[in-house]
């Protein structure tokens, strides 16, 4: 079995290589700017800070923090860009991201499995006990499940191409109709 070293090096774009190597582990906080946009799927919230992307929420989502606090940045470079290639992906024009992430929250578990699905290719899927054995931990399914429910860049990090043992849907914390229009639009076959 091929390590997730070897795995994300053969199987990521070297831009998610470069930003796998900006993730951070400073808390979300100051120092970071909000910019909401429309989607096909719904409203969602941006936030990038001077390091890169470190939100993609849609507005109803689980797990979304207030993000209340945090000035709007329209004109960031992070947030331009962001809103930008997340209406080609929309469009069908892009099937992978080239922005700079800088992921300020989490524990060390919950990066390492972020991290982990950025290597599940478009159009592809994996299961949480697939992802699991590849962090080497083939035990901790309901924990990696637990984390890709709390991924803090959804569509960026591709969260909804991660399924059920048995191929079936299983939750999706921006809901599961969103989930499935997420992989149906990448032409995904469950």
């Amino acid at each position: 079995m091929m390590n997730l070293i070897k795995l994300l090096s053969l199987n990521t774009p070297r831009s998610f290589r470069h930003m796998l190597t900006s993730f951070v582990q400073a808390p979300f906080n100051a120092n970071a700017w909000q910019m909401p946009i429309n989607s096909a799927l719904g409203p969602l919230t941006l936030v990038a800070s001077h390091k890169g992307l470190c939100g993609v929420w849609f507005d109803d989502q689980a797990h979304r923090p207030d993000l209340s606090h945090l000035p709007w940045g329209s004109s960031h470079h992070w947030l331009r860009l962001a809103k930008s290639q997340l209406n080609d992906y929309f469009a069908g024009k892009r099937s992978s991201f080239d922005i700079p992430l800088d992921l300020v929250s989490g524990s060390d578990f919950q990066r390492r499995v972020w991290r982990a699905l950025l290597a599940i290719p478009y159009g592809r899927y994996s299961t949480y006990g697939e992802l699991a054995q590849h962090l080497g931990q083939a035990k901790a399914a309901r924990a990696v499940g637990a984390a890709v429910g709390r991924n803090p860049l959804s569509i960026i990090i591709p969260c909804h191409r991660v399924v059920g043992a048995n191929g079936a849907l299983t939750g999706y914390s921006g809901g599961m109709w969103r989930k499935l229009d997420l992989l149906q639009r990448e032409g995904t076959l469950l």
